[in-house]
C-alpha cells in the first residue's frame, strides 16, 4: 500500500482542524449569555480568588507611620511603599517587576491553562459580581430570558433601572479606588465632592466608570472572545501535559439518557447524560465536550456540575475534570520537573525575584552621583598642584529636607575645595554641587588615583545615614 502524499496528509489535517473547530462554540454577540449558577468545589474557590480584588478597593486606606501605605504620588515623582520611597531614578525595579508577572503569568498557563482568566482577571471577577447581581435582580437564566423578551412596563423598568444603577455605582466605586491609589484616599474624598481635584481626576474617574460598565455589564464573554489579547496567544503556551479542564471522551461516550430502572449491565451508553448543566454553567457559553477551545477561561464551573449530575445518578466524579491530554489519552504523564520550559521559567522568575529584592533591599534615603570634568582633564595651578573638577549630584529620597556634609578620601593626600559648608538638599529633588579635589604633584603616584566621595547627613529622628560613590583623580604621565 502506498504512503499518502504530503498534499494529501496536509488536506488531511486542514479537514481534521475544520472538524473541530465546527464544533466549538463562539459567541459573535447575537445572544446574551445567561450562565446558570450551581454551587460546588470551584465556585467556593473562584470567589475565594475574586477575594484578593479587595486590595484593589481597601488598600489606599491601609496607613503607614501616619501616611497612605502604598501611594503612586505621580505629580510629585515618588512612589511610596510602607516606609520605603521609591523615585523614578530607581524604575529599572519595574522593569524586572513587569517581567516577573509575565513570566509567572507564562509558567501558570504552561502548567495549568488559564488559571488567571478563570479565577483573577478583573474582566472575569467583575462579570461574575454583575451578573450576581443581575440574578439577584432578576432571577435564574430562564426567567432573564423571559424578562429579557417581555414588553415594557413598570416592573421591568423599575427592575432593570435599578440593576443598571447598581452597576454604574459599581462602575465608579471602581474609577474612584484606582484613583485613590495615586490621588491619596482621605484627600481625593475631601476633594472630589467639592469638585476641588483636578479635571485628570474626574476625567479617570468617569472612564473607569464607564469601561467598567460596558466591559463587565454589557460585553461580557465577549471581550475574552476579540478584546483579550492573552486569549489568542494562550495557544502557544499549552501543550499536552498542561493540565485543563478536560471531558473524558473515552469514559462519557457514547451519550445516552439516565434511566434509574436500568442496571450497569443493561447500560450500553457512557456516563454522559447530554444534560448540558455543563453548558449552562459556563460564563463563555462553551461545550467543553467539544475539546480544549479559545472560549474556555479555566473556571471549572463545568466540574461541578458535572460532579453534580454524576453524584445524583450514582456514576463516580471526575468524568470533566482537571487532566493533561496526555492523561486522557492514556499516554504516559511527563512529571513536572522533566519539562524543560518549567526550569526556564523558574529560573527567569528567580532572577528577576533576586533583583527586586536587592533593589528594595540596597534602597538608601540620599544618593550620590559623581560626574568628572572631562574638558580638561585636569589643570596644573600656579604652585605645581594638579587639581580636577567634579559635579555631585545628591538625591534626597526622604520625606525631609536634609542638609548633606560632603567628604572625600584617597590613598593619597588630598584637598577638598568647595564642600565647606553643608548642601541643603530638598526632599525628592537632586541638588547639584561642584567641588574641586588638588593633589601635590610629588604624592601623585601615577596618572590615574582613585577617589572616594560621601555624602552624610542625619535624619529628624536623629538617625545618620550616608552613601558613596567612587571617582578618580587624573594627572599629568609622570
Amino acid at each position: 500500500m502506498s504512503e499518502p502524499t504530503p498534499a494529501r496528509s496536509a488536506a488531511a489535517a486542514l479537514d481534521d482542524l475544520y472538524a473541530e473547530a465546527h464544533h466549538w462554540e463562539v459567541n459573535t454577540g447575537g445572544e446574551t449569555i445567561h450562565a446558570k449558577r450551581m454551587p460546588g468545589k470551584w465556585r467556593r474557590i473562584k470567589w475565594l480568588a475574586a477575594s484578593v480584588w479587595l486590595i484593589f478597593f481597601l488598600g489606599p486606606y491601609l496607613r503607614w507611620n501616619g501616611h497612605q501605605a502604598v501611594l503612586f504620588d505621580i505629580p510629585n515623582r515618588q512612589y511610596h511603599l510602607f516606609g520605603v520611597t521609591v523615585l523614578p531614578q530607581d524604575f529599572w525595579m519595574l522593569s524586572l517587576l513587569l517581567l516577573f508577572f509575565a513570566i509567572l503569568l507564562a509558567v501558570v498557563t504552561a502548567l495549568a491553562g488559564r488559571v488567571y482568566c478563570g479565577y483573577f482577571c478583573f474582566q472575569t471577577v467583575w462579570t461574575d459580581v454583575f451578573t450576581w447581581i443581575e440574578e439577584r435582580l432578576e432571577g435564574s437564566p430562564p426567567q432573564r430570558r423571559k424578562l429579557d423578551q417581555a414588553a415594557l412596563d413598570a416592573r421591568k423598568l423599575r427592575i432593570k433601572l435599578t440593576k443598571h444603577a447598581v452597576w454604574l455605582l459599581i462602575g465608579f466605586l471602581t474609577g474612584f479606588s484606582f484613583v485613590a491609589w495615586f490621588y491619596g484616599a482621605w484627600p481625593l474624598w475631601r476633594d472630589f465632592f467639592v469638585g476641588n481635584a483636578n479635571i485628570a481626576v474626574y476625567a479617570a474617574v468617569a472612564l473607569f466608570t464607564g469601561g467598567t460598565y460596558l466591559l463587565a455589564g454589557w460585553l461580557r464573554e465577549q471581550v475574552c472572545f476579540w478584546l483579550c489579547p492573552y486569549a489568542r496567544i494562550q495557544g502557544v503556551m499549552l501543550d499536552k501535559a498542561t493540565i485543563v479542564p478536560t471531558y473524558d471522551f473515552a469514559r462519557g461516550e457514547p451519550r445516552g439518557r439516565f434511566r434509574k430502572d436500568a442496571t450497569s449491565e443493561q447500560r450500553s451508553a457512557g456516563d454522559c447524560v447530554d444534560c448540558n448543566q455543563c453548558v449552562a454553567v459556563c460564563p463563555t457559553g462553551i461545550d467543553i465536550r467539544n475539546g480544549q477551545q479559545e472560549g474556555c477561561i479555566t473556571c471549572a464551573l463545568c466540574l461541578d456540575a458535572c460532579d453534580t449530575v454524576m453524584d445524583k445518578i450514582g456514576r463516580p466524579r471526575g468524568l470533566i475534570r482537571y487532566a493533561s491530554l496526555d492523561e486522557v489519552e492514556g499516554k504516559p504523564v511527563k512529571p513536572l520537573l522533566l519539562r524543560p520550559r518549567v526550569w526556564v521559567y523558574t529560573a527567569i522568575l528567580a532572577l528577576a525575584l533576586t533583583g527586586i529584592l536587592y533593589g528594595l533591599s540596597s534602597l538608601a534615603a540620599i544618593e550620590l552621583k559623581v560626574l568628572h570634568e572631562r574638558a580638561p582633564l585636569f589643570v596644573r595651578l600656579s604652585d605645581g598642584s594638579i587639581q580636577n573638577k567634579y559635579t555631585l549630584k545628591i538625591l534626597n529620597k526622604s520625606k525631609q529636607d536634609l542638609s548633606v556634609t560632603i567628604g572625600a578620601d584617597s590613598s593619597v593626600p588630598i584637598d577638598l575645595v568647595g564642600a565647606d559648608e553643608p548642601l541643603p538638599a530638598a526632599s525628592g529633588e537632586v541638588t547639584p554641587m561642584i567641588v574641586f579635589v588638588k593633589v601635590k604633584r610629588s604624592d601623585l603616584e601615577g596618572e590615574r588615583v582613585p577617589v572616594t566621595f560621601r555624602a552624610t547627613t542625619e535624619l529628624d529622628d536623629g538617625t545618620e545615614i550616608g552613601t558613596e560613590r567612587e571617582s578618580a583623580f587624573f594627572g599629568p604621565a609622570r
